[in-house]
């Protein structure tokens, strides 16, 4: 499956001109920290930083293993479109009925049985730069719409669309100038690399 136009997220946003780049850039979606991280923000932060953000832009929270207390804040105060957390997290979180998920499944560890409609699919540890694995990513991509994150770039993101034929990709650090600071530029050019990407044809 592979979609008309390549969805993008641009995560691990922090300040208002990467928020103002990724938009103007095209991108489908952003992402807002509230796992430990570099990029980490708060829920009056995230709500800050989103003013500005377009309707038509999805607005992700993502985390790691939350607690509910923190799901409960980010809910009241930043509202977002969606919540991005590893699948098993959602088994014991009491999501919102109005809160859309994308469940992240991780390299080495997706569990048999049917896939999520929509997830995200990356390697072991978030946010590290690190590529998933292309093969495995190429494998579940032809059966949902898998959005590949891990490692990419504006150097490598072509290549990896060509490859695994992901309804949609998600960057962070492969485009920031240093770290939790994106880089409008960076952004610019991997939005550009990888919709001007054509999908390697599906082999038999």
């Amino acid at each position: 499956m592979f979609a008309v136009t390549l969805w993008v997220k641009i995560c691990g946003l922090t300040t208002d001109e990467g928020i103002a780049a990724a938009v103007a850039a095209g991108a489908d979606a952003v992402g807002f920290v509230f796992a430990p991280s570099k990029r980490q923000v708060t829920a009056q932060r995230a709500a800050e930083l989103a003013r500005s953000v377009p309707s038509h832009v999805t607005r992700v929270a993502v985390m790691q293993h939350p607690a509910q207390a923190l799901l409960d804040e980010v809910w009241a105060i930043f509202r977002p479109d969606v919540l991005q957390t590893d699948a098993e997290d959602l088994e014991s979180l009491i999501v919102p009925a109005d809160l859309a998920v994308m469940p992240v499944l991780r390299a080495g560890r997706v569990r048999s049985g049917s896939l999520p409609q929509r997830f995200l699919f990356e390697g072991p540890v978030s946010g590290a730069g690190e590529a998933a694995d292309w093969n495995a990513a190429a494998e579940l991509a032809r059966q949902s719409q898998l959005v590949l994150a891990g490692g990419l770039n504006p150097a490598n993101v072509a290549d990896a669309v060509r490859r695994v034929r992901p309804f949609g990709v998600d960057v962070s650090s492969g485009v920031e100038r240093e770290p939790g600071i994106k880089d409008a530029a960076k952004i610019a050019q991997f939005i550009r690399a990888a919709r001007s990407s054509t999908p390697a044809p599906l082999s038999e």
